[in-house]
């Protein structure tokens, strides 16, 4: 991870040992936000989700693809196939102006494939840290971006805590509001796509806003669920309709310009759904912010160029770091070998065994209110070893019930605090078998004990007055730490 971009790219491809553009395919990676294991048709008829059926039923879907219980740190596997307990960035999202980002060390992915011939686009939602222009996507491997950098913000001013954070490459976007965000972000890629130098690949990684709080959609995709009562929920469902047309649209595009069938398409949520904001994970357990399944097992799939099984189900493991190498071996390289991910492009392409047999959900010393956050998957067996996170039990959603008050969701401090389940018996984690097997118990124990060795403490500072908006024309801004 700390090795240069020359040392660290190996180009794989034959002939004269260069991959040609013709070779290579155009490569999107698509990142729905707080998106539930219930919430996309594939898993759920109910949800009104065309384009990203069609997607996932012609691909190949993921059945246990893991990501991080909240945003930053899946974003960071995502970016550098790292555990995010290794890059500081395991305790919690990265606050509006903490005066942190990842680490400026670590290659991120669009690095690794602009040292392949990729022309690389990222746009949407950041959440790496943006104190220091160092920290933002021009400045690590983004040849354009257009997006936000903050955690949320609203839909259609484009604002958070009521301050601008839009950008089109470093310039603050100030003539935008009213578009939804969606359908923004949908023509940006659109455009590129459009514009794009056919004569070498493309890599666009596209975190989308959608279907994170606030809960906003126009009437039109609200109106899709008639028959949904809960009116959080009818919107919600309609957010996600609506980034499904986005999701169309951009295939339309890929379509129309003859490139459809040679780009390969990446989808994942970055966690599951937050339960108190209308979003669902069932059967699975918990939600957001918890190592539950259902916190942590995300709707994903695979679509496109080099895949040569498709329409079937990958029940094999994935795990967030993986995507990394995954990508990166579709493309034709690999990355350093210190990272914590593995290529399971050969798996995923051609329906054979999964190269990850374990991995840890995260590892944090501290987590609110108490001490002690871990768990651990290797084989069948999890191990949940302190506190789970905020939410616990198991959520039909909310579609005919009022909603339900927070306290209802939130995890009983004098539940214990160590599990074990055996996930090929159990997915759904209603039987915990610590008690009956402690000395797998102890295994696990011991086994995350040596990933421990290699984390680094949580970098969560305090936020730092400088990074206020008012010092910067009322826009979110960076060049301050």
């Amino acid at each position: 991870m700390e090795s240069t971009i020359s040392v660290a790219v190996i180009v794989l491809c034959v002939s004269v040992g260069v991959c040609s553009s013709g070779s290579q395919p155009n490569i999107i990676f698509i990142v729905a936000d707080d998106l539930g294991w219930n919430d996309v048709g594939f898993h759920n008829p109910t949800m009104i989700t065309p384009n990203i059926d069609a997607l996932a039923d012609s691909g190949v879907i993921f059945n246990q693809s893991y990501v991080l219980p909240v945003c930053s740190p899946s974003r960071t596997a995502f970016m550098t196939g790292i555990y995010p307990f290794k890059a500081g960035t395991q305790h919690f999202v990265i606050w509006k102006a903490q005066p942190v980002c990842v680490p400026l060390n670590f290659t991120f992915l669009p690095q690794y494939l602009k040292a392949l011939g990729y022309s690389t686009h990222a746009i949407g939602k950041w959440h790496l840290g943006f104190c220091n222009w160092n920290c933002t996507p021009t400045f690590r491997g983004f040849d354009t971006y257009f997006g936000y950098y903050q955690a949320f913000e609203d839909y259609y001013t484009h604002e958070m805590d009521g301050y601008l954070d839009y950008r089109d490459n470093t310039d603050v976007v100030r003539n935008a509001t009213g578009e939804y965000s969606a359908f923004r972000f949908a023509r940006e890629a659109v455009d590129i796509i459009n514009n794009h130098d056919k004569s070498k690949p493309f890599f666009m990684y596209l975190p989308f806003q959608s279907v994170h709080a606030p809960i906003e959609v126009p009437q039109q995709y609200e109106d899709m669920y008639p028959d949904v009562v809960n009116i959080g929920r009818r919107k919600f469902c309609g957010m996600v309709t609506a980034l499904d047309e986005a999701v169309g649209n951009i295939t339309r595009a890929l379509q129309g310009q003859d490139v459809f069938d040679n780009t390969l398409i990446f989808f994942t949520a970055d966690n599951g759904a937050e339960l108190v904001q209308y979003g669902n994970n069932w059967p699975l357990r918990g939600g957001k912010h918890t190592l539950w399944e259902g916190g942590t097992r995300a709707v994903a799939f695979a679509h496109g160029a080099g895949i040569t099984r498709t329409g079937y189900t990958y029940n094999g493991m994935f795990h967030a770091v993986d995507y990394v190498p995954t990508i990166l071996a579709a493309a034709g390289g690999k990355p350093d070998a210190s990272i914590d991910g593995v290529s399971q492009w050969d798996s995923i392409r051609m329906g054979l065994p999964s190269k990850r047999t374990e991995f840890i959900y995260n590892l944090d010393d501290f987590f609110y209110p108490v001490t002690g956050h871990a768990a651990i998957r290797v084989g069948d067996m999890k191990l949940v070893d302190g506190y789970p996170g905020l939410y616990d039990n198991w959520y039909l959603p909310m579609n005919d019930t009022e909603d339900t008050p927070l306290e209802d969701f939130i995890f009983d401090q004098r539940h214990e605090m160590v599990w074990l389940f055996n996930l090929t018996a159990d997915p759904l984690e209603k039987y915990n078998l610590a008690s009956q097997m402690p000395g797998v118990v102890e295994t696990l124990r011991a086994r995350m004990l040596e990933y421990k060795k290699q984390m680094v403490p949580a970098n969560f500072p305090r936020e730092d007055p400088k990074g206020d908006p008012t010092n910067f024309g009322g826009a979110w801004t960076p060049g301050w730490c």
